[in-house]
């Protein structure tokens, strides 16, 4: 349990109606949460965390890895704050959710390779700098911006995707994320069509969520040296080959700050990276001795 936290926060936040937050105190477990767990091999020595990301597409990355990845390992998914079949009650803070993770590892038995992709990396990162029992730690493109290759995503764009959240303009908070990201306009206004739409809708909720983690590192200046400097467990940085010059560069800086960490490049990958690339790699890293 992390102390020091207003509790108000964490209260009434479930998992399908089976996971619940202490009214004193942060998250705890309170049963069996909804939360995936693939079948696992006799033997298993390890728990593999995928963290499902923003908005859609990750969260499939994460379930596809987590399959492939059963055979040789206990493998736990969940769904974050406000997502899928979770719960979350406002307002929402940052530490929160590392409590959540914490949550599931303590379920785990204590400790856990975690793998985080996107703003579910940072998540994962900033877990392992506040002390959460992490073995070993896979992070994929966290999409932090170091410097001018592409324009910063701002302060004033959380504010901006705010505004939309709180007046229930899921649309307008949908395309404004999509353009943080570098949808073209057509882009949008093409998806806006697709029945996939609907689903960027429903999660339009929590993109403050992922902002919360990701933009204090968007501003298009070099990582901090000292704010990861706490994390013992190894780590590998994973970028794409086929990403952007601005993702692959901030990801190498990042490998850069974290100690001892290193970076691994996955040629012709992007940010929707297949699971059949992403997972036997994944499993050669989280297999215990190496």
């Amino acid at each position: 349990m992390v102390g020091g936290h207003d509790s108000d926060s964490s209260r009434g936040f479930q998992f399908a109606g089976r996971f619940s937050a202490n009214a004193s105190g942060p998250s705890v477990w309170s049963g069996w949460p909804h939360m995936e767990t693939s079948s696992l091999a006799p033997a298993l020595q390890a728990s593999v965390r995928p963290i499902s990301s923003a908005p859609h597409s990750a969260r499939f990355v994460a379930r596809m890895a987590a399959g492939e990845l059963a055979a040789t390992f206990s493998v736990y998914t969940y769904d974050r704050r406000g997502r899928g079949e979770s719960g979350s009650t406002p307002p929402f803070a940052p530490a929160r959710e590392i409590e959540d993770l914490e949550a599931v590892i303590r379920e785990a038995g204590g400790s856990a390779g975690v793998c985080g992709v996107s703003s579910g990396a940072a998540l994962a990162l900033d877990a392992a700098a506040r002390g959460v029992p992490i073995e070993r730690l896979a992070l994929y493109e966290p999409p932090f911006i170091v410097d001018d290759t592409r324009p910063p995503i701002t302060d004033a764009d959380a504010r901006q995707m705010q505004e939309y959240v709180d007046g229930r303009e899921h649309g307008a908070a949908v395309a404004h994320f999509l353009r943080m990201v570098g949808v073209p306009r057509m882009g949008v206004m093409m998806m806006r069509l697709m029945p996939m739409w609907g689903k960027l809708k429903a999660v339009a909720p929590t993109l403050p969520h992922d902002l919360a983690f990701t933009v204090p590192r968007q501003g298009g200046r070099p990582l901090s040296r000292t704010e990861w400097a706490s994390v013992s467990a190894p780590t590998v940085v994973i970028t794409g080959g086929r990403s952007p010059a601005w993702m692959r560069n901030g990801n190498a800086a990042l490998a850069e700050v974290i100690p001892g960490a290193t970076l691994q490049v996955l040629p012709g990958q992007t940010h929707m990276v297949k699971a059949k690339v992403l997972s036997p790699f994944l499993a050669g890293f989280f297999r215990p001795g190496s």
